[in-house]
């Protein structure tokens, strides 16, 4: 697993609230921020809180980044999740775009 402090801070922020303390969560984003999960996109920090919450209680997991990479102005990292959720576990690579200090564009592929 990746030392927080080998991650920027709002993404180990977002590793570390993850996967139920949505409230910390949507602090890490920007208000006019993009997350695409799952084909779907959430636009807002509404949008992503919705959508965190939804995540939240419908599975229980546990996300471990364990590798971490810069391309194309982007940070990926890349995360195993284990849990009660089909195809558990699984590796995700988290796309993270930066802006001020939060957490602007987020798109999770597996």
């Amino acid at each position: 697993m990746l030392r927080p402090d080998s991650l920027p801070e709002p993404i180990a922020a977002w590793f570390e609230a993850n996967p139920k303390d949505v409230e910390a969560i949507a602090r890490c984003f920007t208000n006019d921020a993009i997350l695409k999960d799952e084909r779907y996109t959430h636009s807002g920090i509404e949008e992503i809180r919705r959508w965190k919450a939804a995540t939240a209680t419908k599975y229980t997991y546990t996300c471990e980044p364990f590798a971490v990479a810069q391309q194309d102005g982007m940070t990926v990292v890349t995360s195993r999740l284990t849990g009660d959720f089909p195809g558990s576990p699984v590796d995700l690579r988290y796309f993270f775009r930066l802006e001020r200090g939060k957490i602007a564009f987020l798109e999770i592929i597996p």
